[in-house]
């Protein structure tokens, strides 16, 4: 379907995406600790299924894996480990079989259907691999945000081919997920002295940690060193308070990753630490070039904890292995960060929106803190009055730095705007689209959350512009349009 929208010939594609309620994960599942008042009955279960007998619990084993192996990646693994978690409850004294220990970890198990109630806010990057394509297409990875029981938020992916022209189809999206396996994280120290500098914490013991610790580092080092904190320090009263900062500071950032067997529509990355056991939302993907010349790729996302917001980067090389730290300094402590795909100017850079309702540029200094950023976009006109931000990471062309935005009106009714910014002197905007982009049709304003369009980025293809988008976070659209189109529509700023 074709639409010419604020005189722009844009291209709304006739497919879309649903959230799709068979797409699960194993979870652990410890009975009563998810009531409002937790009462934990592990060890009154385990006497339950210890008092089973040996017949029993191979016919009740055999009845779980008919019923779920086929929806999981190494079920018995999963439950193996699960009872590894909870095998302190058995008595020191009793010797179990194998089948006993994994049906004690499948009673500790439970389906978590990842995008139950919502499927929202892709952002779009080149896919790593880029085999079996006809002439003229690309493949396209999607990272989404996907949103099950007790409004939990994990990054879920999959992919789409672009081209040639106009034409898109998604690809296969089947077959059981699996969460990232935790791996042993090579902390930074320059971020710990980020943190610490954020929490404004500089006394003997920090500093000695900070002073004993090598750029790179991994939890045994760390361990080792804060094992070795001299007596004086430790019967100081401010240390006990300064080190369990300091672990909770380090447990933040970590690593995952996935068999190489495990195509990328089937990985999930699943809230790790206790600052986003709530929820790590709308990531914004970019492809960036490492030092050595690779691509490779980041993103930005907001950690939720049930009370408190916090930003997150994301680095990875190949969309398998995972290596998650925590965003520091004033301009991190909102939603909405979008790096640039690379240094401007020599700087590192990245659009945010740190007071809640003004799209800002900000820059990361030398001790790895972003800095209060400038303001780029003040709501001013009456489709985006009550706030703006950013859809993505901006996308460098030849006539500068294309910035999807959006804009918050009247009924909170959400719609997407563009703007272009000076590719050398990102501060300055050249051009936008004074009426915004694409706003929410008559199906598109209907959902979970209505009347909301949002993206959280998009990519160029032979000259065209590509955008996926969610709308009402029950289902994510695409669009496109000619870039030249886009950019020649565009009105210069104060002009």
């Amino acid at each position: 379907m074709t639409a010419t929208v604020n005189t722009i010939d844009i291209t709304r594609h006739n497919i879309t995406m649903t959230p799709d309620d068979r797409r699960v994960v194993i979870k652990l599942f410890v009975p009563g600790e998810d009531a409002q008042v937790a009462h934990n009955r592990a060890s009154s279960l385990i006497e339950r299924i210890l008092r089973l007998d040996e017949a029993d619990i191979n016919n009740q084993l055999d009845d779980v894996l008919s019923q779920f192996s086929g929806r999981h990646h190494d079920i018995l693994g999963v439950f193996q480990h699960h009872y590894e978690v909870v095998q302190h409850r058995v008595p020191s004294h009793i010797e179990l079989s194998p089948a006993a220990r994994t049906l004690i970890g499948a009673y500790f198990s439970h389906e978590f259907s990842v995008e139950a109630a919502a499927l929202c806010n892709p952002s779009m990057v080149p896919h790593p691999d880029q085999g079996d394509l006809e002439p003229g297409e690309v493949r396209a990875a999607l990272s989404l945000r996907q949103i099950g029981e007790g409004h939990i938020s994990s990054i879920g992916f999959c992919s789409v081919v672009l081209g040639p022209g106009a034409a898109i189809r998604l690809e296969d999206r089947d077959g059981p997920l699996m969460i990232g396996n935790r791996v042993g994280a090579k902390h930074m120290r320059h971020q710990l002295v980020a943190a610490l500098g954020d929490e404004d914490m500089d006394n003997e013991a920090s500093a000695y940690v900070l002073n004993a610790l090598p750029e790179r580092y991994d939890d045994t080092v760390f361990e080792e060193i804060i094992g070795h904190l001299p007596t004086e320090l430790l019967a100081r009263p401010t240390t006990p308070m300064s080190l369990e900062l300091i672990r909770r500071i380090v447990g933040d950032d970590y690593a995952v990753t996935f068999p190489a067997t495990i195509p990328l529509h089937q990985r999930v990355l699943w809230p790790a630490t206790p600052s986003e056991s709530k929820g790590m939302e709308d990531a914004r993907f970019v492809q960036v070039v490492d030092p050595d010349g690779r691509p490779a790729y980041q993103a930005t996302y907001t950690a939720y904890d049930g009370f408190n917001i916090s930003g997150r980067v994301i680095y990875s090389k190949d969309l398998r292995h995972f290596e998650v730290t925590t965003l520091q300094g004033p301009a991190a402590r909102n939603k909405g960060m979008a790096l640039f795909p690379r240094y401007v100017g020599g700087k590192k850079m990245a659009l945010c929106r740190s007071d809640g309702e003004t799209l800002g540029l900000t820059v990361r200094d030398e001790q790895h803190r972003w800095q209060p950023a400038g303001p780029l976009l003040v709501p001013h006109r009456g489709w985006e009055l009550i706030q703006v931000g950013n859809c993505g990471s901006p996308i460098e062309t030849e006539a500068g730095w294309l910035v999807l935005t959006h804009g918050v009106g009247p009924m909170r009714r959400y719609g997407i705007g563009a703007m272009l910014l000076d590719l050398d002197n990102p501060e300055r905007v050249i051009a936008d689209l004074p009426q915004g982009l694409i706003d929410p049709d008559e199906v598109e304003r209907e959902g979970y959350v209505p009347n909301v369009l949002y993206s959280c980025g998009g990519l160029i293809h032979d000259d065209r512009f590509w955008l996926p988008y969610a709308s009402s976070d029950v289902r994510i659209g695409f669009a496109s349009m000619p870039l030249d189109d886009l950019l020649r529509r565009m009105q210069p700023v104060g002009g």
